[in-house]
């Protein structure tokens, strides 16, 4: 094994770790790996740049050019409606109609693009035929993946291997060469999803399964009726005179205000620059115990602040800094989950991270190797907390430290617990201080001057005095006065949720484009409140509901967020190339008076293909071209229809390929491979190369997969002498087979939050659908593709 072969091995061990685990964005490692092979001498600097003037890669951008244009002219919306005249009420003949239609635009455009195109008119039919949306939405996905088997624009990979056939002085796959074995695969995968997938599929309601919002058939697993309030505003709040966007009701507790009743007059869905004035009664979704919270914050009295100049130790408080050693149990976990202070006897005011300091939101940061955590309570606490395995010594800080570092005195205020007050009697835990503001109590100072770090069980008793730490605008919130007692839970008005629908306001489900620009974000750093004048009640991720601490979610793609909020906001948003809503009536209107247009471009760039005279490389760019040139899209809809991680990614991989086989990695390999499975027949290297990438493609992106096995399968066939095809179309066709679960292809990921879905509901489907694609390529591969050469 040569020092060459070692190298390229290393870095494909290393790419695939990355690839595997999404440590560094797939793009950026890409671009590493470029660099990284001209560095090395591996390859030239020319050849590591070749990628980006590939032909396959020239294909993938351009095709996705063609993909929006055809999305934009709304051909599957013509589809749909053409479907729902014809097809009736049966789920069968629904899921059979709707992956042909899938598969069929998945043969000429992108999959993830049919998918995103598709999956408003697949929820308007779910709901006028009263189907599950869970029954008919996987079945659209794995549709497309299908139906980019069936030519070789319809996938990447497609594309990948006929490139790698030309380059290799081979004869390439033509258009339709994947097109025998591509239909038998689909038309058997069609109806055994139609047939058998359904009753593996869950069935129960999913988001948007409703007749129509207004039944209510929709919203049953958010539970929104367990978390709809009234607020009554008495005459000396202090929220008087404020707005919605001022009173932190939203930002610091999770309230969102849908509603106010003003005198007789109920207002829903409210502008939050609304002013809130007295007898006000606030209509609220959120968390119960964030309002009995702060109905017990305003149990207790403000007492003067806090000089600055004063020090925690006046109360017998030190403040140290802790490191974590590497033996530390609970790395990854957050601090309320340890349960930190109950079992140490400690407040958390940091963490120090490298050169960070975290000081907001402490509570719920996982803990990573290194962290310093930044401790407050008695000293011998503190030294006793450093004795234990896996802590460092502690460093006591001096008072002029700990005002200096970490600012406390501008955010320590002191609180004291009246004779009279409701929380007499309770224990901290019931109280819920804390639970939901960014803040924490420090201690409790007795009356007769004992300090006490607050355990959940500990009662408060007469006369206590509260040392409260957070950050200034949580302050804020908590002198409010005025608020005790004036929280209202109407039981009976508000269990029929059909109140948050009438004319002017509605509830509507969206999920995020495939290229939106808002991955990745919060719905905070979007200002998404501010920017559309609506409200997120929940988010569906994974087959699970998150109704709190929505703002700070970062949102990833296949999240169903459920909003509130005017019908004619609602329909803006339907014209955001951000967001999909799942309402086909209120998206932006597509450019059907250009879908003939539409077509017509795509017989003038595959008509030459098919006749041979033109390569497909250079029809797609025409007509990508020509798309823009007749207003089907924009240039910037093009820029944004382009997938960039995908082209970046396969133009940063090909070098890597090129490495494999120039090096003699890629004959190692196949050596390899010929050794374990050559004895047994030119069967068993199809069956083996075929197994390998259908297990691949569950955890490793398809167009970087093919990228690795093209040279592998060359190699091997090259070295028992066997036809590449049979190998090259096994791999094309395995490698976009991805049904086995959501993080396999974008398609599948994007139905999950509509439809549903668990991660398990993925396998229970994908897996026998796999092994049944399986059978059949292994049976009708040899027949259109001989083995022998």
């Amino acid at each position: 094994m040569t020092q060459q072969i070692v190298l390229v091995l290393a870095i494909l061990a290393v790419v695939i770790v990355v690839l595997i685990t999404e440590w560094m964005p797939l793009e950026v490692l890409a671009l590493l790996v470029l660099g990284v092979l001209a560095l090395t001498g591996l390859v030239s600097p020319i050849e590591a740049l070749a990628g980006f003037s590939n032909p396959a890669v020239v294909t993938i951008w351009a095709v996705f050019i063609l993909s929006g244009g055809l999305t934009r002219t709304g051909i599957a919306n013509i589809l749909g409606r053409s479907l729902l005249k014809v097809v009736g009420n049966k789920t069968s003949r629904l899921v059979i109609v709707i992956m042909t239609i899938a598969g069929i635009l998945s043969s000429f455009m992108n999959n993830i693009a049919v998918a995103a195109l598709m999956l408003p008119v697949v929820m308007d039919i779910a709901r006028k035929t009263r189907q599950s949306p869970s029954l008919l939405l996987m079945p659209l996905a794995y549709g497309t993946l299908l139906g980019g088997l069936t030519t070789m624009i319809g996938t990447p990979p497609n594309i990948l291997v006929s490139e790698a056939l030309r380059a290799n002085n081979l004869k390439p796959f033509t258009l339709f060469d994947f097109s025998p074995v591509g239909l038998l695969v689909m038309i058997i995968g069609t109806l055994f999803v139609a047939f058998v997938g359904t009753r593996l599929l869950p069935r129960s309601s999913a988001p948007g399964s409703s007749e129509g919002m207004a039944n209510n058939g929709g919203l049953a697993q958010y539970r929104l009726q367990e978390r709809i309030f009234r607020i009554k505003i008495p005459e000396h709040s202090a929220l008087i005179g404020k707005t919605l966007a001022a009173s932190h009701l939203g930002s610091s507790l999770g309230l969102n205000v849908i509603g106010i009743t003003r005198g007789r007059i109920s207002t829903l869905a409210p502008e939050i620059t609304t002013t809130i004035r007295p007898g006000d009664e606030l209509i609220v979704e959120g968390r119960l115990d964030r309002i009995q919270e702060m109905n017990n914050w305003g149990q207790l009295l403000s007492e003067p602040p806090i000089p600055a100049q004063s020090s925690l130790q006046e109360y017998g408080l030190q403040v140290a800094e802790i490191p974590l050693g590497p033996e530390v149990e609970f790395i990854g976990r957050t601090i309320a989950e340890i349960g930190f202070r109950n079992q140490y006897g400690l407040n958390i005011l940091a963490i120090l991270r490298q050169e960070n300091m975290m000081s907001e939101h402490v509570k719920s940061i996982p803990l990573h190797h290194g962290d310093t955590l930044v401790v407050c309570g008695p000293l011998e606490r503190i030294h006793a907390l450093g004795e234990i395995a896996g802590f460092r010594p502690p460093t006591i800080l001096k008072a002029s430290e700990v005002r200096r570092k970490y600012a406390l005195g501008k955010n320590i205020r002191l609180f004291s617990v009246p004779n009279d007050s409701k929380l007499l009697g309770q224990t901290v835990n019931e109280s819920c201080l804390g639970d939901a503001l960014d803040v924490q109590i420090l201690c409790i100072v007795r009356e007769d001057g004992t300090t006490l770090i607050p355990a959940s069980d500990m009662l408060f008793e007469p006369g206590d005095k509260l040392i409260v730490s957070g950050l200034s605008d949580m302050i804020a919130v908590l002198l409010m006065r005025g608020l005790e007692g004036v929280f209202v839970r109407d039981e009976e008005s508000f269990e029929d949720v059909s109140i948050l629908e009438n004319e002017k306001v509605g509830l509507v489900e969206v999920v995020l484009s495939p290229y939106s620009s808002h991955l990745g974000l919060t719905l905070r750093e979007i200002g998404f409140r501010e920017r559309y004048g609506l409200t997120v009640l929940a988010v569906w991720r994974k087959g699970v509901v998150t109704r709190s601490g929505l703002r700070d979610l970062r949102l990833q793609l296949g999240d169903a967020l459920l909003l509130f909020g005017d019908w004619k906001r609602l329909a803006l948003l339907g014209r955001e190339e951000d967001f999909l809503v799942l309402t086909e009536n209120i998206q932006e209107p597509a450019r059907e008076d250009k879908a003939k247009i539409a077509l017509a471009i795509m017989g003038v760039v595959l008509a030459p293909v098919i006749l041979g005279w033109m390569p497909i490389y250079i029809a797609v760019v025409i007509g990508a071209a020509l798309m823009v040139l007749s207003k089907c899209l924009t240039m910037e809809e093009a820029y944004r229809y382009i997938e960039w991680k995908a082209v970046f990614l396969i133009a940063g991989m090909l070098p890597l390929g090129a490495a494999l086989e120039k090096s003699g990695a890629a004959a190692l390999i196949a050596g390899n491979v010929i050794d374990i499975l050559g004895p047994y027949g030119p069967q068993a290297i199809l069956f083996g190369m075929m197994s390998i990438t259908f297990i691949a493609t569950s955890i490793i992106p398809t167009a970087a997969l093919v990228v690795l096995m093209v040279p592998i399968a060359l190699k091997t066939s090259a070295g028992l002498d066997i036809s590449p095809y049979p190998l090259m179309m096994g791999i094309a066709m395995a490698a976009s087979s991805s049904f086995t679960s959501p993080i396999s292809h974008p398609a599948n990921v994007l139905v999950m939050g509509p439809g549903g879905y668990r991660f398990l509901d993925y396998m229970k489907l994908g897996v026998p659908l796999t092994l049944l694609i399986l059978v059949v390529l292994m049976i009708a591969i040899p027949i259109f593709w001989p083995l022998a050469p």
